[in-house]
């Protein structure tokens, strides 16, 4: 239940984030994407560090701090570069290569283990995204193309910095930590590189940016860093696929972009990506390797079956028992399988 709870708040702070791109466009006809990035992480600091101060002093360590350079700091920046110079279909289609990122770097780093399904809603997830994406290309740059990569790999190494970030600390003061970390990173780019921010012209852009700060700022990152803390990088990074989904649909439906066949069913493989990558696909998968030496009773009557089968359920207990704790949404749903097999090979019965 409590992986669940976890997975539904990265959910929903995914969805919010997919409304971040519509928000953001009206934002920058007024700030510049350096002082985009200082004022929205800013703005949010004050409203967090008051509901967690008593917790603020145990969270201002080397490692918070740290995560937030990275993550809301460096990756950010590059981010609101990189859109400001590359096409919305880029953007998107590089953004939905995140989970696959946080798989590679789960393994390299030994973060985890990405099952085989997992490995497959990745790649369904990103074809997904290209569709989504097809047909709205004008305006790339390979300069921009090449700072949301470098964004999205930079925010993968932070997504795996934050469980040790997060461990035995409170989730609201870490996050006002590391958004004040990631507003002083960007902070001598926007002063340095474009003076100070002028005055709005309308209240326009002025009321996306309260919006974009609060709602779509210290809301979504408090709950994804509260999911984090719960489940594995690969299984929270899963779930990215549907910000790019939403910020497109956002568009088809606010801004008048255009939507044919090729969208619309990459929509339904983004979201069938997101499933194999993240409940379904692990838990079918740990069913299937604990269980699949107890459904074969023909093999125990053949010469060498009983080894076999032996072999089979030690190699399904320990798979499950060993890769899946930190991915499955119920860590319940496979103890059975784990336990049955190990008191059938005590009692000699497989």
């Amino acid at each position: 239940m409590k992986d669940r709870t976890a997975l539904s708040a990265i959910f929903v702070a995914c969805v919010i984030w997919g409304t971040t791109v519509a928000l953001s466009k009206v934002t920058l006809t007024w700030l510049d994407p350096s002082w985009l990035a200082v004022l929205r992480f800013g703005l949010a600091v004050p409203l967090l560090a008051l509901v967690a101060r008593r917790e603020l002093r145990a969270a201002l360590t080397p490692t918070v701090v740290a995560a937030g350079v990275l993550g809301y700091g460096v990756s950010m920046l590059l981010q609101n570069e990189g859109v400001e110079h590359t096409s919305v279909a880029h953007a998107a289609i590089i953004v939905g290569a995140l989970p696959a990122v946080i798989a590679v770097l789960s393994l390299v780093l030994r973060r985890g283990r990405p099952t085989r399904l997992a490995w497959l809603g990745y790649v369904v997830g990103g074809l997904g995204i290209a569709l989504v994406a097809g047909g709205k290309g004008g305006g790339a740059a390979v300069n921009g193309d090449l700072l949301m990569l470098i964004s999205v790999v930079g925010t993968g190494f932070f997504m795996m910095m934050q469980p040790a970030a997060l461990r035995g600390r409170n989730v609201t003061a870490v996050t006002a930590v590391e958004f004040l970390a990631g507003a002083l990173t960007s902070l001598p780019f926007a002063v340095i590189g474009h003076g100070a921010p002028e005055v709005p012209a309308h209240a326009g852009p002025v009321i996306a940016f309260v919006v974009l700060a609060l709602v779509c700022t210290a809301l979504p990152f408090w709950l994804f860093a509260y999911g984090q803390a719960r489940v594995a990088p690969a299984l929270a990074g899963g779930l990215a696929n549907i910000e790019p989904l939403v910020g497109a649909m956002l568009g088809w439906i606010a801004f008048g972009d255009p939507a044919g066949a090729a969208q619309l069913l990459g929509a339904v493989i983004v979201m069938v990506g997101i499933v194999l990558a993240t409940v379904h696909g692990t838990t079918l998968l740990a069913w299937w390797e604990a269980g699949m030496a107890r459904l074969r009773p023909a093999a125990a009557a053949s010469p060498g079956g009983a080894s076999r089968r032996r072999a089979e359920a030690q190699a399904a207990a320990d798979y499950v028992s060993d890769r899946y704790p930190h991915q499955l949404p119920d860590a319940a749903t496979t103890e059975p399988v784990v336990s049955a097999s190990r008191t059938a090979l005590k009692a000699g019965a497989l």
